[in-house]
């Protein structure tokens, strides 16, 4: 018994995409060169959102607790402190 055309190009289709997911499993995705922001000069000038970030991942670490809305304004806090150290 021969087996029938469409059940051999099926087996083709199926090895052929066993095949190709392979290959692709050994793939590495690599961010280089490094986005801008991982590049960014750390004492460069105070931003908003440069301020805004820095008091967000502080408050992840030190108030990670607390309810979301009073680390929201710790953080509304922290961003007026650090913008108006940065004027001054």
């Amino acid at each position: 018994m021969t087996p029938s055309i469409p059940r051999i190009r099926k087996t083709i289709a199926i090895l052929a995409l066993a095949l190709a997911t392979g290959a692709l499993a050994g793939c590495e995705t690599v961010d280089y060169p490094p986005a801008p922001q991982a590049a960014a000069v750390p004492n460069g000038p105070m931003t908003h959102s440069r301020a805004a970030t820095e008091c967000w991942m502080a408050t992840e670490k030190g108030h990670a607790d607390m309810d979301l809305d009073k680390r929201a304004d710790v953080v509304t806090k922290c961003i007026a402190d650090k913008m108006n150290g940065a004027k001054g």
